[in-house]
C-alpha cells in the first residue's frame, strides 16, 4: 500500500511571511518606544488581512507610518512583497539585524507619536473585515533607505525600507 503526502508550501510561505512581518512591526514599535497595545489588540485583524491578500497575491506592501501629535510624518517603515522571490526549495529566513540597524538610524520616537498600519493592495482584492480605505502621508523631505530583502521563503520575499529626514 502506497501513501501520498502533499504539502502546500505556498501556504506555509504565506503563514511565515505574515508572522515575520507582524513580529517585525511589533519589534519596531516596542524598540522605538511606541505603545504596542493598539497593535497587539488588532493583531488578529492584521493577520487575517495580510494572510488573505498574500494568499490571493493582492498584497503589494505593508507600511508602519509614524506621525507626530500634530499629524506630520516622523518616519515610515515599509515591507514590499516580492512574489517572484525564492526557488521553491524550502528555505525560510528573517534578517533581524537589518531591522536593528534601521531602528538605530531613526532611534527612539517621542512618546506622544502615534502610528498606523496601512496595506497597499492591487485592485480587485477581496474584502477583509476590519480594513478600510487609508492614505499615506507625503514623504516630501524624507529619503527612503532600503534594507534589502529581510524576509524570505521558498515562494515569497519581503523587502524592508525606512524613511529618514533628508
Amino acid at each position: 500500500m502506497a501513501s501520498i503526502v502533499s504539502v502546500n508550501t505556498y501556504t506555509h510561505s504565506v503563514t511565515y511571511v505574515t508572522d515575520k512581518m507582524l513580529h517585525s512591526l511589533k519589534y519596531i514599535i516596542t524598540s522605538t518606544g511606541l505603545d504596542p497595545m493598539k497593535f497587539v489588540h488588532d493583531w488578529a485583524v492584521y493577520e487575517l488581512g495580510i494572510t488573505t491578500w498574500l494568499d490571493s497575491r493582492h498584497l503589494e506592501g505593508l507600511v508602519l507610518e509614524v506621525r507626530s501629535a500634530l499629524g506630520s510624518l516622523v518616519t515610515r517603515c515599509d515591507f514590499t512583497i516580492d512574489y517572484s522571490y525564492g526557488s521553491g526549495e524550502g528555505s525560510m529566513w528573517v534578517d533581524t539585524e537589518a531591522l536593528k540597524y534601521a531602528i538605530a538610524k531613526f532611534g527612539t520616537i517621542p512618546h506622544n507619536c502615534n502610528y498606523s498600519v496601512i496595506v497597499q493592495t492591487k485592485a480587485g482584492r477581496p474584502s477583509v473585515a476590519g480594513w478600510g480605505p487609508a492614505s499615506l502621508l507625503p514623504t516630501t523631505g524624507f529619503v527612503k533607505q532600503s534594507l534589502g530583502t529581510t524576509i524570505g521563503t521558498s515562494y515569497l520575499g519581503a523587502q524592508a525600507s525606512y524613511y529618514r529626514k533628508s
